[in-house]
């Protein structure tokens, strides 16, 4: 699949700034793997509490941009299912290798482990340039949304 940019990104995720945490979709196999990317600013809003002086990206942000590639991995393989919805369900064998700072570019790398609907299971992992920077194992439920009544 060619790259998917902001537009087709949102329309996919519920998420809006500033927990939208995807910017870009480089490679997707429905079924089996994408690639996507966050770029890191400083003028991201966590970085004025996380850390005042020495700005590093909460691991549990990365864990969430993460989650987020992972869904848009799942809505583009369930073709066209009215309006799915993902919830996370489990981050298991998380490991953090370095921290994330401004100005980095963060390429999460997800491979589909297991999919029983309507449960997938996802290896991911965090890359800045070529280091890995995290790695962990997510579990999802994907739903389709109900009718408001």
């Amino acid at each position: 699949m060619s790259v998917m940019e902001q537009a087709e990104i949102q329309s996919l995720l519920p998420h809006r700034y500033p927990f939208l945490l995807v910017d870009r979709v480089q490679e997707l196999e429905p079924d089996r793997r994408i690639v996507g990317f966050k770029n890191v600013t400083i003028n991201e809003p966590f970085f004025q509490g996380h850390f005042p002086g020495r700005p590093v990206m909460p691991g549990v942000l990365i864990l969430e941009a993460m989650s987020q590639v992972g869904a848009i991995l799942a809505f583009k393989s369930l073709g066209n299912v009215a309006r799915p919805l993902v919830y996370l369900t489990g981050i298991d064998g998380a490991k953090f290798r370095r921290p994330v700072v401004p100005g980095d570019r963060l390429r999460f790398e997800i491979d589909v482990v297991k999919k029983r609907a309507p449960f997938w299971k996802m290896q991911g992992k965090a890359f800045v340039e070529e280091d890995l920077v995290c790695e962990a194992e997510v579990t999802a439920m994907v739903t389709e949304e109900k009718a408001a009544t």
